[in-house]
């Protein structure tokens, strides 16, 4: 049997690869702290459930392939909100983030373009890139300097006439790191002088800690650039809520969204219930996204603080989102996550996180590197940070 050369290009997700050796520790009695995925253990607002209670029409038809307008009204007021002034007819709705990722790759991309990224990046943005035959090439960074960006100098010197676009997740899955105002406009400004555009990936806007004088800042608000700042969001991480698979893009080009239109349209509308759920979660009052932001930040802390107390960890304190990189004495990630499954417990528990190299375009680097998502309790983060510091020391290929 034939399969095609674009699916075979695909790896399997490596958040999600060594699933089955953790089933397989639970079989056989172990419990498993995972830290590999960051499905976050918040409470999802109810505002989303009493919508779709009351969701009954008589027959549920086709919606307009943009989205729903108070979907699309709900996410304009709150941008503006945040002095970002997305109207309605800029915003369109798309079945999670990912396919928004997908619409902006297709719309910017012929096969053999380029896109840079900073990395590690989000593992998906391989896949997302691959199914489309573009090229990530990425802007290098290390977890010694918080994995923040290389100098203007250095970025310029990777554009090429291939170049279609930054790509940036922002705060960054999988580092955490929040990206300063002069990065941002930084890459504004090469974005501007190369005539690229900016996909600019803001799910984790919300997982922001440690403010200090500057605080967070879009790619939106930079005025000169919003007609090639491609914001990509969605509702998983700021409302709990990953498996309502609703996200958007918004634009302020009326060309682009032109484009848009005939993708939204060949996949004709996303799930009319969910789309009226989520405008509900836009009503969620601000006090929950206030406690969920302590909330994180306290976990934060506990596993920062926790990783640096195991000796040869190299990890810098994460600013957002909900992850840190770490780069750890051992000689690989995988095959330590592995030995934890199968070889390692105390008290019959053991846990795992996502290897690190799965977040590099070539996957022989990051490979003494683990992403961990800090989305369990302070009780399950403290116990599997007690886990993973015995587990290094007693490591085989601790180095």
């Amino acid at each position: 049997m034939h399969y095609s050369d674009r699916i075979q290009a695909l790896k399997i997700s490596p958040i999600r690869r060594l699933i089955p050796y953790a089933d397989e520790a639970v079989a056989k009695g172990k419990k498993v702290i995972r830290l590999n995925i960051g499905q976050p253990d918040i409470k999802t607002p109810e505002e989303y459930f009493d919508a779709i209670k009351t969701f009954h029409p008589v027959t549920v038809t086709y919606q307009v392939a943009q989205g729903i307008l108070p979907l699309r009204e709900a996410i304009s007021n709150y941008y503006k909100a945040m002095n970002v002034p997305y109207e309605p007819d800029e915003i369109f709705i798309t079945a999670g983030g990912t396919e928004a990722l997908q619409f902006a790759v297709d719309i910017l991309c012929d096969a053999g373009d380029e896109i840079l990224v900073p990395e590690p990046f989000y593992a998906n943005y391989n896949t997302v890139a691959k199914l489309s035959f573009v090229n990530l090439l990425p802007i290098p960074t290390k977890a010694e300097t918080g994995f923040h960006l290389p100098s203007e100098k250095e970025i310029e010197a990777l554009i090429t006439p291939k170049t279609r676009a930054f790509w940036i997740s922002h705060p960054c899955n999988p580092t955490g790191t929040m990206y300063t105002h002069d990065e941002i406009r930084m890459l504004c400004r090469l974005a501007k002088k190369h005539d690229i555009f900016i996909i600019a990936d803001e799910v984790y806007r919300e997982f922001t800690y440690d403010h200090g004088a500057e605080g967070f800042m879009s790619f939106a608000e930079v005025e000169d650039t919003r007609d090639r700042v491609i914001m990509v969001d969605s509702v998983s991480k700021r409302f709990s809520a990953c498996g309502i698979r609703i996200g958007c893009i918004a634009i302020k080009n009326k060309e682009f969204l032109t484009q848009l239109m005939k993708l939204a349209q060949g996949r004709l509308c996303v799930s009319a219930v969910e789309q009226v759920g989520a405008a509900a979660l836009y009503k969620t009052p601000k006090s929950y996204l206030d406690d969920v932001n302590k909330e994180y930040k306290m976990r934060r802390d506990v596993l920062y603080n926790g990783l640096k107390s195991i000796p040869g960890i190299v990890c810098h304190e994460p600013k957002g989102a909900f992850y840190s990189m770490v780069k750890l004495p051992i000689d690989s990630s995988e095959k330590f996550v592995i030995w934890m499954l199968q070889n390692f417990d105390i008290n019959g528990e053991t846990t795992m996180a996502a290897p690190g190299n799965g977040f590099y375009a070539d996957p022989n680097k990051g490979l003494d590197e683990m992403r961990i998502a800090y989305v369990l309790k302070k009780e399950d983060l403290e116990r599997a940070l007690n886990i993973l510091k015995q587990a290094i020391a007693a490591y085989p290929g601790h180095k």
